[in-house]
């Protein structure tokens, strides 16, 4: 016998998933065409959202995503940071390099977490919290590989810091993340040969600690 499930309580998580998916807003009839849903119960539907501040219209009556989320979001970072740090220490240790859990924050990548390496005598000191555009870094260019094949990963070098050389996978799988794994390191070229498939795996491995 299925479990019993709230209607309402499903449409307005539906609601608050459209408006995350339209950077550009919605009209309450716009909404309501994309929900099947009668235009009475949308706006009932918004004017609860609003008032917890997770949905909000702008001068045009467009309706966003309200800065509410903001606040729900914020709980699940260190979430995300207690599972992904046995595997970033694990990468580190193995790599002698830099490891980092970077995560999409709008149009900029945000260090979740950074785990450095115990055994060697140099390497990248990566601060948790560091922000860079989306654009610039392995970290942020690997997650907009999402939707490509498994094996791909982005190899930057002396984009962020000079010297610094960077080779990073997507997080994969994981519905409302955009996420990836890499480590940065300062000794010359990566062997990507070498490199390459212990980050995916790692990013793999984060992604099913996630799940």
């Amino acid at each position: 016998m299925p479990s019993e499930t709230s209607q309402t309580l499903d449409r307005g998580l539906r609601v608050l998933r459209v408006l995350a998916e339209s950077p550009e807003g919605l009209t309450i009839t716009e909404l309501s065409h994309r929900l099947e849903v009668n235009r009475t119960v949308v706006y009932r539907l918004i004017s609860t959202l609003e008032q917890h501040g997770l949905v909000r219209r702008d001068a045009r009556s467009r309706l966003f995503v309200g800065l509410g989320v903001l606040h729900l979001a914020s709980g699940v970072q260190p979430l995300l940071r207690d599972l992904a740090m046995p595997v970033l220490r694990g990468l580190a240790e193995s790599l002698g390099s830099t490891a980092h859990l970077t995560v999409a924050d709008g149009e900029e990548a945000l260090a979740l977490a950074v785990v450095e390496p115990s055994w060697t005598d140099f390497h990248v000191s990566y601060r948790v919290g560091a922000r860079h555009p989306l654009t610039q870094g392995a970290a942020g260019k690997a997650i907009g590989l999402v939707d490509l094949d498994e094996a791909a990963y982005a190899v930057t070098s002396g984009e962020l810091q000079t010297g610094a050389r960077g080779l990073a996978a997507p997080v994969r799988g994981i519905e409302g993340l955009r996420a990836s794994v890499g480590v940065v390191t300062l000794d010359g070229a990566i062997d990507e040969e070498v490199v390459a498939p212990q980050v995916i795996a790692a990013a793999a491995a984060v992604a099913e600690r996630l799940r």
